[in-house]
């Protein structure tokens, strides 16, 4: 891998201006923290470098979730050293400890520079200042008032709160991330209004659980433009929602655990303050499963909760993802979870296989499944997901609908391709819009367009732009 990050960074003319390579892998929550390094790097005065090999160093942001992840990112880190030799690792992958008891990065990589955890800026610009000094004072109008994104100009992702109060079994991010820490609401909502400013047309707001925003300062009141607001979910989602309205852009959720509390954002969702779009992370539908998991929402009542929030706000498009092949789980329950799918209607659906993570209680769980049958189950599930999903985009076709442009070739002279309002970037499908009939019609990127639909292809929508 010899391609970095490289978003353009204003510097100051000097003989030699000092530049650092940046890889960010993983998960939004991981591309935010990459994203205020960045901002403070440039804030500093130095650039950035597209090669491995132009950089004075590289700094590797890893993702730790997962064994595949794990994988990439020390694969990642490999290449980093084999063609630059000087780097700097932080992220999730390097809060975990290795089988030596020690640190995994160092054990894997010893000759790393300097190793962080998550969500640790201050750490890491301590590790570039010690091995690559800075140029000059920092200066904060060298810095766009949004900051630096990697994301393209029109969306942008806002993380609202680090860290989990939960404590699944799967999971290893509260041992790596920590416990809940919410952002105060004042500073959400300002970095919310510097980027609608700076032209973001979609904001995607991310965390480890959005639903328990504002839990870990008991909900207790902020100030915005001198108004108190309470540091809560539904009070957050109506602030942004409002600062949306001026620019026409859309508010996205995700992580957002089934709570009851989550039913009083549904109103916002009917009324169109916010995007009818919730990113549900279900995991499973049996009740024991659930349990087993250690989940903190129950079972039993999701497709309940689901019926209610349909009849609430019809247009509503839920994405979720899911586990197959539990340990302990059973094929009844595995037929459960097939089962709900088909009744609740997933719109966009991901699957993993368990992954036996090192560190996860639910390894001590007896009953640990073969790999190839966890695989098996991923498979079938997704072949379900699949089917619910298709169905679901069938209804659209004739449908009009309003797309947020992401690629237009030509001016769209060609066709291009966007996203509706039920498609998050990179996880979801796109709308693949035709050769305007119009010769008079441009398609720019982050522009809105009506688009109508006249068919399915796969995951994807295809519509005439009108």
């Amino acid at each position: 891998m010899g391609e970095v990050a490289s978003p353009e960074i204003a510097s100051p003319e000097t003989t030699r201006i000092p530049k650092v390579g940046f890889v960010s892998l993983g998960c939004p929550k991981a591309l935010t923290d990459s994203e205020l390094i960045l901002t403070q790097l440039s804030a500093e005065g130095y650039e950035t470098s597209k090669t491995f090999e132009g950089a004075d160093l590289v700094i590797v942001n890893t993702c730790g979730f997962i064994d595949d992840a794990v994988r990439e990112s020390l694969d990642t880190i490999g290449e980093a050293l084999a063609g630059n030799g000087r780097v700097i690792v932080t992220g999730c992958l390097g809060a975990r400890s290795g089988d030596g008891g020690g640190n995994l990065v160092r054990e894997m990589h010893p000759s790393v520079l300097a190793v962080t955890g998550p969500h640790a800026t201050h750490e890491v610009m301590d590790a570039v200042h010690a091995n690559l000094p800075r140029p000059h004072d920092p200066f904060t109008d060298l810095v766009p008032p949004a900051g630096i994104k990697l994301t393209p100009r029109h969306y942008a992702y806002l993380k609202i709160s680090e860290g989990c109060n939960h404590r699944c079994t799967f999971c290893i991010i509260p041992s790596m991330r920590g416990d809940l820490v919410s952002r105060p609401v004042g500073d959400v909502l300002k970095e919310a209004q510097a980027l609608f400013e700076s032209g973001v047309k979609e904001l995607l707001v991310v965390s480890q659980d959005t639903s328990a925003y504002g839990v870990d300062l008991k909900y207790r009141t902020g100030f915005w433009n001198g108004k108190p607001i309470r540091t809560r979910m539904l009070e957050l989602v109506q602030a942004l929602g409002e600062l949306a309205q001026p620019y026409g852009a859309w508010v996205r959720l995700h992580y957002v655990y089934p709570y009851p509390s989550v039913d009083e954002v549904i109103p916002l969702m009917a009324t169109g303050m916010v995007l009818p779009y919730l990113d549900v992370p279900f995991q499973h539908s049996h009740p024991d499963v659930l349990r087993r998991m250690k989940r903190p929402a129950s079972g039993e009542k999701n497709l309940e909760r689901i019926a209610r929030w349909r009849e609430a706000c019809p247009e509503i498009v839920i994405r979720s993802t899911f586990i197959a092949g539990f340990p302990g789980e059973t094929e009844a329950e595995f037929d459960d979870l097939l089962q709900f799918m088909r009744e609740a209607h997933i719109d966009r659906a991901g699957c993993f296989a368990y992954s036996p993570v090192d560190g996860a209680a639910a390894n001590e769980i007896p009953g640990m499944l073969p790999s190839e049958l966890r695989e098996e189950r991923r498979a079938r599930f997704m072949a379900v997901a699949e089917e619910v999903s298709a169905a679901r985009l069938r209804k659209r076709v004739g449908a009009t609908m309003q797309v947020l442009v992401d690629a237009a070739p030509a001016l769209g002279r060609k066709g291009a391709t966007g996203r509706s309002y039920a498609d998050a970037p990179e996880i979801d499908g796109q709308v693949k819009l035709l050769p305007p009939e119009k010769l008079s019609k441009r398609l720019a990127v982050g522009d809105f367009t009506q688009a109508r639909i006249v068919g399915t292809q796969g995951h994807d929508l295809v519509a005439m732009p009108i």
